[in-house]
């Protein structure tokens, strides 16, 4: 399965937030959306960095609590790792399991295109295995 898949179903819409945001302002946009990742961009199109609640909780133990008033480009991750849509699933889980990542910015072209999260890819593991579940009883049965 492609990573392409995955987007289909659940769309190519990335919350972002520009690098000058304060960690407060982060916090607020990952509990009104209900998310663990956001992506740092200026124009929503090209990617600065990504900050997850593990980069909040890290940097909050670090620094206490005047990091809710720092840039979330001084706790993001700038090296981000990302996919394109012809990805394989398989490889992708893999390597967000190798690297101890969640969240995984998808590329097209250039241009930020979706984003697929560690839940995503499990659920597109479990949907697999229980489509080949039926087939396999289809065929004993049928």
């Amino acid at each position: 399965m492609l990573i392409s898949s995955i987007l289909r179903h659940k769309g190519g819409a990335v919350v972002t937030v520009p690098p000058q945001a304060t960690v407060t302002d982060l916090l607020a946009l990952l509990s009104e959306r209900n998310i663990g990742a956001v992506v740092v961009s200026e124009d929503g199109d090209t990617i600065a960095g990504i900050v997850s609640e593990r980069d909040i909780v890290r940097h909050l133990h670090q620094t206490g609590p005047s990091v809710l008033d720092h840039h979330v480009s001084t706790i993001m991750t700038g090296s981000v790792r990302t996919c394109g849509p012809d990805a394989n699933v398989d490889d992708l889980r893999r390597t967000m399991t190798d690297h101890r990542i969640r969240h995984v910015p998808v590329i097209d072209e250039g241009r930020l295109a979706g984003i697929v999260s560690i839940g995503d890819v499990v659920k597109s593991a479990i949907e697999e295995l229980e489509a080949e579940k039926a087939h396999l009883v289809g065929y004993l049965h049928g």
